[in-house]
C-alpha cells in the first residue's frame, strides 16, 4: 500500500531528474542529444520567422 504514496512525495523537478538518469543509463544519451538539438533548431526557425513577422509589419507602416 505504501508504493501508492511514493509517487506522491516527488515533486516534478525530482521526477523529470530520475526521468534524465534512467534514459541516460539505459542508452539515452544520444537520444537526448538528439531531441536537444531538435529543440534548438525549431527555437532558431521560431526566432527566425518572428523577425521575418517583425520585417513585415514594418515595411506594410511604412508603405
Amino acid at each position: 500500500m505504501d508504493l501508492f504514496i511514493i509517487p506522491l512525495a516527488l515533486g516534478p523537478g525530482q521526477l523529470v531528474l530520475i526521468a534524465i538518469v534512467v534514459l541516460i543509463l539505459f542508452g539515452g544519451g544520444r537520444k537526448i542529444s538528439e531531441l536537444m538539438r531538435g529543440t534548438g533548431k525549431g527555437i532558431r526557425e521560431f526566432k527566425k520567422a518572428l523577425k521575418e513577422d517583425d520585417d513585415e509589419d514594418e515595411e506594410e507602416k511604412e508603405g
